[in-house]
């Protein structure tokens, strides 16, 4: 039986969920403005390597970076610094004015002359609001422009106000208390490590560095799961949460995303971290046994990861896009800078052309998509979430997510360098 015949069936041009497995409460999909009129003009070439044809296709698809994860009006939102960073990436790489206008024209859309950023909220000390700090650190190396020093400083200071758990550690949110999520390591450690990289200095930064490993530390102290080595969503200190095991505190299942978030938290940080930091050789002993995780329950046919990781054979699960790119990504890159053996290249490719042979489709005008993306997961909250096994698998699926989309432009730098 073939890949479709076995998985469910995710129409790209629909991005609604058909499978005879589950049915999914589907949003529409939101229409980028038509007053704003893409850069990328005429047909994308099939000649260009994948990162290339992903961003100009995202390009045409989002006019404006801050449309991207399907915003109505400009929203400060962490997934358009994961596509942004591909631009960067792309920008440095080639040379091409119209990555670097996009990069550009979300920062002057974004943040105001006075160094305000539009949508944030400082009070809400909410770690998901940091990552698109990455791209303001982007543009105030090129461009010098006081509003974004002062954007950045203000993000700064929101990690002095973060709450923490009594070890220290971030909470995801102010209205999430006493909670640790896999997401937050990527939400908040790069951008921290990347401006403690470029501002911080002597002692200042060395406490810096020696919180951001702290964050890491907590997370493989309460999080992981010995039998498997994999990492569970969440963990809440207080054990309050319904979603709380009462003894553990720790949400009940192995979501693919989450655990993308934290390969990736690790790879990017390490870029950060001076060489002779002790936190360095931790971080990379982490990554080894998070690699050698998810390489076991890899699926053996198509080289991707399932929603739920562990539970591939079981009723309404998928194969999802998300987090198989940012495996490949988190994998790729650490063969190239030396962390992880080049034996691991091949889970990489693997994973890499599953995901172009299932999860890619390319219209006549050369857009390429990305589908079996999940649109959004979390805990908690109103309406609340559980956490459970049905919660995961019943999520909205969508194509061409930035939550995908970023880390697959990423993880396709990683192989054509």
């Amino acid at each position: 039986m073939n890949f479709i015949n076995n998985h469910i069936k995710i129409y790209a041009f629909t991005a609604l969920c058909s499978g005879i497995f589950f049915s999914c409460a589907q949003k529409p999909l939101h229409i980028a403005s038509k007053e704003v009129k893409s850069e990328i003009k005429g047909k994308i070439s099939t000649q260009l390597p994948w990162s290339q044809r992903m961003l100009q296709s995202e390009i045409k698809r989002f006019p404006e970076a801050w449309m991207l994860d399907y915003n109505k009006n400009p929203k400060w939102s962490y997934p358009t610094a994961i596509v942004l960073e591909g631009a960067e990436k792309l920008y440095e790489k080639t040379g091409n004015k119209e990555y670097y206008n996009y990069i550009t024209k979300f920062g002057e859309t974004m943040v105001k002359e006075d160094g305000t950023i539009v949508s944030y909220d400082l009070s809400k000390y909410n770690i998901d609001m940091l990552n698109c700090g990455n791209v303001l650190l982007y543009l105030y190396e090129k461009e010098k422009k006081e509003k974004y020093l002062k954007a950045l400083q203000t993000l700064r200071s929101q990690i002095d106000g973060q709450p923490r758990t009594s070890e220290g550690g971030f909470w995801h949110k102010k209205i999430y208390p006493n909670q640790m999520w896999l997401d937050g390591l990527y939400m908040g450690e790069p951008f921290y490590a990347n401006y403690t990289h470029e501002f911080s200095k002597g002692a200042d930064a060395e406490k810096a560095y020696d919180d951001i490993v702290n964050q890491f530390d907590l997370i493989q102290k309460h999080l992981l799961d010995k039998k498997t080595e994999l990492l569970y969503h969440a963990w809440d200190e207080s054990k309050e949460q319904a979603w709380a095991n009462k003894e553990t505190g720790l949400s009940p299942n192995f979501w693919s995303r989450a655990m993308g978030w934290y390969g990736m938290a690790m790879v990017d940080v390490l870029d950060y971290l001076p060489q002779n930091h002790p936190g360095r050789a931790k971080l990379i002993s982490y990554l080894k046994s998070y690699t050698d995780a998810v390489i076991k329950v890899q699926d053996k046919e198509t080289g991707l990861w399932y929603q739920v990781l562990d539970k591939g054979s079981e009723k309404g699960n998928y194969l999802e896009a998300t987090g198989s790119s940012m495996f490949v990504y988190v994998m790729m890159k650490s063969v190239n800078k030396g962390y992880l053996p080049t034996s691991y290249k091949a889970y990489a490719k693997k994973g890499y052309d599953g995901i172009i042979k299932n999860l890619i489709s390319v219209d006549e005008n050369g857009v390429v998509n990305l589908n079996q993306c999940c649109a959004v997961a979390g805990l908690g909250g109103t309406p609340y979430r559980s956490g459970s096994y049905e919660y995961y698998v019943n999520e909205e699926i969508r194509s061409n997510d930035p939550k995908g989309t970023g880390p697959f432009i990423l993880a396709s730098l990683e192989f054509e360098k």
